[in-house]
């Protein structure tokens, strides 16, 4: 009985320390969370996919060049509550997306907020 005890003990143990590290994921550290910017461009790509759903923009800066900008999502459930889907977006959509930038100046953040080019805000 004793090594029964001992065996669910462990298994309980091993459970709870592993949902620790799933539900740890990562940290939005790479972000810079005390700026927003906001970026308008053309959908490239829109990757519907856990465990992050990403939005791919080209947008044109001061001097006319294209660069592309990844922009990262929460996952799929979280997306779908906020009213976005796998149909929201298509290559050729102008889109305007608010971000956290990333840290180390690449082109790309955390989205807080996404603007259709019928004017309806997603967040």
């Amino acid at each position: 009985m004793k090594t029964l005890a001992a065996v669910i003990l462990s298994a309980a143990i091993l459970a709870i320390a592993g949902g620790a590290q799933i539900s740890a994921h990562h940290s939005h550290a790479m972000f810079d969370t005390s700026r927003e910017v906001a970026i308008t461009g053309t959908v490239t790509n829109f990757v519907y996919r856990n465990p992050h759903v990403f939005l791919f923009v080209d947008v044109k800066d001061e001097k006319g060049q294209v660069q592309e900008w990844a922009v990262e999502m929460s996952n799929i459930s979280n997306m779908e509550r906020r009213g976005i889907y796998r149909s929201t977006f298509k290559t050729g959509d102008t889109v305007t997306v608010k971000i956290n930038p990333l840290r180390d100046g690449r082109a790309g953040g955390n989205y807080t907020s996404v603007t259709t080019a019928d004017g309806k805000t997603l967040d």
